[in-house]
């Protein structure tokens, strides 16, 4: 059973938002992941499937104000799905698309809290960003989001080889 990876078509968006709060036990998260995503990203967004089912997605897209830039949005990966290398391809995926494209830098952020994402950010080679305090181990930006919305900052350079 192979994993199809495919541009995300507005139609995703229902399946997606109807796991996602699961995906990530319980936290309330479809509010982070408007609509417009899906209609307006979809040449760089990605739906991952194993067998017509929904298996995993990242949202990410060019950057129109910082050029040679790319930025991960949001991604998921069915529980199930964990530990088997599906965000890795996801990933692939969408820094092949982005550097065909004409990017170099490959920016995301997440929750100090959220430390498997930070662990898999940094196996998949990007490095923290900033940061004005250590929260969980890690610099983070104190209100990146708004008063206690502290998130950790990544960037991944595509010219540099590695993970």
């Amino acid at each position: 059973m192979t994993v199809e990876i495919r541009q995300v078509r507005s139609s995703d968006y229902l399946p997606v938002i109807s796991v996602i709060d699961q995906w990530w036990n319980g936290r309330h998260m479809a509010d982070m992941l408007p609509r417009l995503f899906f209609e307006h990203f979809t040449d760089t967004s990605f739906a991952a499937e194993r067998d017509g089912d929904l298996a995993g997605f990242l949202i990410g897209f060019v950057s129109q104000s910082r050029p040679g830039e790319a930025y991960i949005h949001f991604v998921g990966v069915h529980p199930g799905e964990r530990g088997h290398g599906l965000g890795r391809q996801l990933y692939e995926h969408f820094f092949a698309v982005v550097q065909a494209r004409g990017c170099n830098l490959v920016r995301a952020v997440t929750a100090p809290v959220n430390q498997g994402s930070v662990r898999f950010h940094q196996r998949m080679g990007f490095d923290i960003e900033g940061g004005d305090e250590q929260a969980a181990g890690v610099r983070v930006v104190s209100g990146h989001d708004g008063e206690g919305h502290d998130r950790v900052r990544f960037v991944k350079n595509l010219a540099i080889t590695g993970p």
